[in-house]
């Protein structure tokens, strides 16, 4: 790793019924160190059920729109190597499940990993961020903060 500090936001994307959100690529010869991540859900009734939110392996990219990996320090000049999807319409195979958390609608999640307890994704490997809901299709945000 290059110490590399990256940022990636999924925008606005619909939850449903087991659907990625975001999904994060390590490059071939690159593993991630996930730093945190969050999701905010637009959820508009107090008696919504709660929704499912994962951190799932995935072995492949399904269909998704491409998404931005930002850097945190423009000025750094290594070339960012990761590559991130957002919106699944259809599902990448998903592996182990990492984590997982019930999250109100009406409010968010978030989470940042103590030194030396990030999450790592492998060279190569897929790592997503799942939204379940059997009832509910409000738009939510999900981000991840990352090393490269």
């Amino acid at each position: 790793m290059a110490a590399l500090l990256l940022h990636v936001s999924s925008g606005e994307v619909a939850i449903a019924n087991g659907k990625t959100l975001l999904q994060i690529v390590a490059a071939t010869n690159d593993r991630l160190r996930i730093q945190g991540w969050g999701v905010a859900i637009k959820g508009t009734s107090a008696t919504d059920p709660p929704v499912l939110m994962q951190v799932v392996r995935q072995s492949t990219a399904g269909t998704m729109t491409a998404g931005t990996v930002a850097k945190k320090n423009d000025a750094d000049p290594e070339t960012v190597q990761t590559t991130a999807q957002v919106n699944a319409t259809v599902e990448p195979t998903t592996g182990v499940v990492v984590e997982s958390f019930e999250v109100h609608p009406q409010t968010g999640y978030r989470v940042f990993y103590p030194m030396g307890q990030e999450i790592i994704v492998p060279n190569g490997e897929r790592l997503g961020f799942k939204a379940t809901s059997a009832t509910l299709t409000y738009s939510s945000v999900t981000e991840v903060d990352l090393e490269e």
